[in-house]
């Protein structure tokens, strides 16, 4: 695509602050120098969506934390796009105990040093982790 070409549509889901880097030619045909955009409509209307189901799986998460059927575990996982192999990972434990760690009983009765693990994987405070807003 010509450089006058890169797609500048204003309406991004960054509010301006991030841009994408696009390689274009100029008018004589060559590669000179990178463009960059704000980003496209339908990349924008595509990640908005994407975004929408992001935050719709968080809510529901923290309703089933606020109902008691799971731990806030499940609802940090959600909220910061983990899945159960990376968040064992990060917590160093295998992933059928992050599993067990999921069910309220056995996450009230976890160690203060596996809460500050969790903690520290979710970047918030043990207490933010045991009492969810």
């Amino acid at each position: 695509m010509k450089q006058n070409e890169v797609p500048q549509d204003g309406d991004n889901l960054h509010e301006g602050t991030f841009k994408q880097l696009f390689y274009a030619v100029n008018d004589a045909g060559e590669y000179k120098q990178p463009v960059t955009s704000v980003g496209w409509e339908p990349e924008n209307v595509a990640m908005a969506q994407a975004w929408e189901e992001v935050h719709a799986k968080v809510e529901k998460a923290r309703e089933r934390v606020l109902a008691g059927e799971i731990s806030p575990i499940a609802y940090y996982m959600e909220k910061n796009l983990m899945d159960l192999p990376l968040l064992a990972s990060y917590v160093s434990k295998f992933q059928w105990q992050v599993k067990r760690h999921l069910q309220p009983r056995v996450f009230k009765n976890l160690s203060s040093t596996m809460l500050q693990r969790y903690a520290a994987a979710f970047k918030i405070t043990v207490q933010e982790l045991q009492h969810l807003k």
